[in-house]
């Protein structure tokens, strides 16, 4: 199994690839999403804004999620005018739901964590802000594989090499 770090080195060498540049691109909307919703989440959670772990976290997700649709759409896949609701529209929605399912069962976690170890309210708010991060971690890689499929980009089969290979 190749480690991340070669994965990384074998994109970052062939970053003028169109493949590659998408991959990137990819990345950053993740990176922006995270940084969204993260945003989000320390903000309503930590200022008790929304005091439950589970309402926080679906509240924050759903928020990020509507920028990634417009950012993926757009910058990563290339396309303009309106959205096909059944092939682009609900698929995207139905993977950020379970995803954000998912986030769901990483708040319940942390919700835990906090009550068993009597954590304060800024240590909750941590481990909560972690649990999202691993929760959505976990789906990035199958998102990202339909989301081209959705947008019909780039064979997959492309997008495989590029990431398996050595």
């Amino acid at each position: 199994m190749t480690s991340l770090a070669a994965r990384a080195e074998h994109v970052w060498q062939r970053r003028h690839t169109p493949e590659a540049k998408q991959l990137i691109k990819y990345t950053m909307v993740s990176v922006i999403s995270t940084v969204a919703s993260f945003g989000v989440l320390a903000i309503v959670y930590g200022l008790h804004i929304i005091k439950g772990e589970i309402e926080a976290t679906v509240f924050a997700n759903v928020v990020a999620t509507v920028p990634s649709y417009f950012l993926n759409r757009m910058w990563v896949w290339g396309k303009g005018g309106r959205s096909h609701v059944m092939k682009e529209i609900v698929p995207f929605w139905v993977m950020s739901a379970i995803g954000i399912t998912v986030s769901i069962g990483g708040a319940a976690v942390a919700r835990h964590i906090g009550t068993t170890h009597h954590l304060s309210h800024p240590q909750e708010t941590g481990v909560l802000l972690l649990a999202n991060l691993i929760s959505f971690g976990l789906f990035w890689v199958l998102k990202y594989m339909l989301y081209n499929r959705l947008f019909h980009v780039h064979p997959v089969e492309e997008l495989d090499e590029l990431v398996e290979a050595v």
